[in-house]
C-alpha cells in the first residue's frame, strides 16, 4: 500500500444497534469527511443477531443499517465518503449482498466489499468453545477492512472486528502501514475508541454535563495523521462539545490497565497525551504500541435458561417487615418440585418518610427467578405471586401482572490462537484475500506504577465525591469497568492515594465479593479499576438492578467522603 502524508477525517454514526438514525445524514452533511464509521455490535447485540439467526438463517445482520443506506448511500457516494462499519453482524455476506442490490436499485455504483472469518461457531468442538453457544466470534483486526479499501472498496461490512478496527482499517488502507508500525497503529487504535461509542466523546453520559450544550449532541471525527497522532472534533455548528475531559471519560470506558489489547497492536493507555487544540479539538499524541497478543478474544453468547420477574410494591410504614412477609409467603406457596433454580429477592428503598405522594412513599421488591426449565419461571411463579393478594402485607400490589418468563443469556471469553482464525477480506470482484495474523506477538510486560506525591495535609469539608472528580463505567462480559478522572494536578495527587481498593469498596459495598483490580493512569490523571464478576454472567442474564454497570461510576461520585478544602 502506498504511504501518504494527507490527513484522514474519519467520521462516527453509530455507537450501538439501535443508536440515533439520522446520525448518518447529518454526519454526511455537516462537513468533510473521508471515512464515515458505524459501531453497531455489542455483547447483547450478538446474542440478539444470532436469536435473529436462528428463526430466519438469512438474517442475523443490523437491519438499521440497511434502512440508513436507502437514505444516505447516493449521498455518500456523491461526496466520496467511503463507509466502514461492523453492522454485519453474524453474517456479513448476507448484508453485503443486500447492499449491493439496493445499490443497484438505487442506481447509485457501489463497491461492496466485506469482511469474515470471525464466526467460530462452525469450529465450536475443535476451539472447545461453549457446548451450548448460539455465537461465537473472534474479535478481528482492522487489515482485513485495510485489503479491501485498498483494493476499491466504497463500503465495507465487517462482522465481529473490534471497534477500534474501524478506525485502524481506514488508516492501515491510507497511511500504508505494516504489522511493524506499531506506535501509529496503538494512536489510531485509540482514536478508534475514542470514537466508537458515537457522542459519549462529544458530551453524552458525560459526568459534567451540566457545563455544556448537551441537548443534542453531535458526533465525532478524528483527523488523522501519518505517525498516528490525532484531534478528536466535531463538524461546526453541532452540539455537545470535545474537550480533554469528553475524551479521557471515553479513553476510561470499558479499559483496564495500562495494556489495551487487540488483534493488531497492544496499545499503551498510560502513554497517551492530550492536549487542547482550539474550541472542541483535543490532539491525541505520544500512544506506544507494542506487539499484540498471541491469541484472539472471542466472544461466546449462549442460552443460560429462562428467567421471569415480578415486583411488590410496598408503601408507607414498615417496609423491611412487609418485604420478609412477602418472601416468608412466597417460599411456603412455591411446591417443592416447582421452585426455580435460582430465586433473588432485592428491596429498592425508595420510599420517603412523610410523602406527599404514594409513589414518594413506596419502596419496590424484586423477586428475579431463573431455571434452565421454562416451567419452573412461568405460571406457577406468577400463580404463587398473584394468591398471595388478598392474603399478604397492607396495600399489596404489583408494578404488573407476572408474564410467562423468557429466555436470557448468558456471555463468556474464549480465547484462540489467531493462527487458527481464517480472516478473509472478501472484494467487491468475490475475489477472497487472506489475511495473515501479526506476524511477532507478545504479552504484555508488568508496568511499574508509580504514586504521586501526596497533598499536605489540610482541612478537609464532607461533600460528594462529583463536586470534584468524573467517571464513566460499564461492562465488559460480567466484569464491571469503572474510571474516575481528576481535572487538576492536586486533585489528582489526592484522588491516587484516597480511592484504594479498600475506599472503594467501603463507598460501594455491592463490590464487597468482587474481586477488584486497580490501575493508575497518570498521563490521563486517572484510576481505572476492574471489578471481575460484578455482573454475573453477562448483560443480557440481568444480574442486577444495573446490568451494564452504565451508573456505577454516578453512584460512586454521589457517595461523600472528607474531601481537602484547598480542592473545593
Amino acid at each position: 500500500m502506498a504511504r501518504t502524508s494527507s490527513v484522514l477525517r474519519i467520521g462516527n454514526a453509530s455507537g450501538f444497534y439501535g443508536d440515533r438514525f439520522a446520525a448518518v445524514r447529518e454526519m454526511l452533511t455537516g462537513g468533510p469527511l473521508d471515512v464515515l464509521t458505524g459501531d453497531y455490535l455489542a455483547e447483547l447485540t450478538m446474542l440478539i443477531l444470532a436469536r435473529d439467526r436462528l428463526r430466519d438463517p438469512s438474517l442475523g445482520y443490523a437491519r438499521t443499517f440497511l434502512r440508513q443506506m436507502e437514505e444516505c448511500l447516493g449521498l455518500a457516494r456523491e461526496r466520496g465518503v467511503r463507509i466502514v462499519v461492523n453492522a454485519g453482524g453474524l453474517n456479513p455476506a448476507g448484508l453485503a449482498e443486500q447492499l449491493r442490490v439496493l445499490a443497484q436499485r438505487l442506481g447509485v455504483p457501489t463497491a461492496v466489499a466485506h469482511v469474515e472469518g470471525d464466526d467460530l461457531l462452525p469450529r465450536r468442538e475443535e476451539l472447545g468453545l461453549p457446548e451450548r453457544a448460539l455465537a461465537a466470534n473472534a474479535y478481528l483486526g482492522g487489515f482485513g477492512i485495510a485489503e479491501c479499501l485498498a483494493r476499491g472498496a466504497d463500503v465495507v461490512v465487517a462482522g465481529r472486528v473490534t471497534d477500534a478496527a474501524l478506525v485502524a482499517g481506514p488508516a492501515i488502507a491510507h497511511f500504508g502501514w505494516t504489522a511493524a508500525d506499531l506506535d501509529a497503529l496503538a494512536g489510531a487504535v485509540v482514536a478508534g475508541h475514542v470514537l466508537e461509542c458515537g457522542a459519549q466523546a462529544t458530551g453524552g453520559n458525560y459526568a459534567f454535563f451540566g457545563e455544556h450544550d448537551v441537548d443534542h449532541p453531535g458526533f465525532p471525527l478524528a483527523e488523522l495523521h501519518p505517525d498516528g497522532s490525532s484531534v478528536i472534533t466535531k463538524h461546526p455548528g453541532t452540539g455537545g462539545a470535545v474537550t480533554i475531559g469528553t475524551v479521557t471519560a471515553q479513553l476510561l470506558y470499558e479499559t483496564g490497565g495500562p495494556h489495551y489489547l487487540g488483534p493488531d497492536v497492544t496499545a499503551r493507555l498510560d502513554t497517551v497525551r492530550l492536549t487542547e487544540d482550539g474550541p472542541d479539538r483535543v490532539r491525541i499524541d505520544g500512544v506506544r504500541g507494542e506487539a499484540p497478543p498471541p491469541t484472539l478474544k472471542v466472544g461466546c453468547n449462549s442460552l443460560g435458561g429462562h428467567r421471569n420477574e415480578v415486583v411488590f410494591v410496598l408503601t408507607g410504614l414498615d417496609i423491611e417487615a412487609k418485604a420478609a412477609l412477602v418472601q416468608r409467603q412466597f417460599a411456603a406457596a412455591l411446591p417443592p418440585e416447582g421452585r426455580p433454580a435460582e430465586l433473588r429477592w432485592t428491596l429498592a428503598r425508595t420510599d420517603h418518610p412523610d410523602a406527599p405522594t404514594e409513589e414518594a412513599a413506596s419502596a419496590l421488591l424484586r423477586l428475579t427467578a431463573r431455571d434452565r426449565d421454562p416451567a419452573k419461571v412461568g405460571r406457577e411463579l406468577g400463580k404463587a405471586a398473584v394468591e398471595l393478594g388478598l392474603a399478604g402485607y397492607p396495600g399489596f400490589h404489583l408494578t404488573a401482572p407476572p408474564g410467562p418468563g423468557a429466555p436470557y443469556g448468558v456471555f463468556s471469553a474464549a480465547y484462540a490462537d489467531a493462527k487458527l482464525v481464517e480472516h478473509t477480506a472478501v472484494l467487491p470482484d468475490g475475489r477472497r484475500i487472506a489475511v495473515p495474523p501479526a506476524p511477532v506477538t507478545g504479552q504484555p510486560a508488568d508496568v511499574h506504577e508509580e504514586l504521586p506525591d501526596p497533598l499536605p495535609p489540610g482541612t478537609t469539608r464532607r461533600a460528594p465525591l462529583g463536586m470534584l472528580l468524573g467517571a464513566r463505567s460499564g461492562d465488559k462480559g460480567g466484569d464491571a469497568n469503572l474510571g474516575v478522572w481528576a481535572r487538576t494536578e492536586d486533585a489528582w495527587r489526592w484522588l491516587a492515594h484516597t480511592l484504594t481498593v479498600e475506599k472503594l469498596r467501603e463507598l460501594l459495598p455491592e463490590t464487597a465479593e468482587s474481586p477488584v483490580a486497580r490501575h493508575l493512569l497518570p498521563n490521563l490523571r486517572a484510576v481505572n479499576f476492574t471489578l471481575a464478576g460484578l455482573l454475573g454472567e453477562g448483560v443480557a442474564a440481568q444480574h442486577r438492578f444495573d446490568p451494564q454497570a452504565k451508573a456505577l461510576g454516578e453512584w460512586l461520585r454521589s457517595r461523600h467522603v472528607d474531601i481537602p478544602e484547598v480542592l473545593l
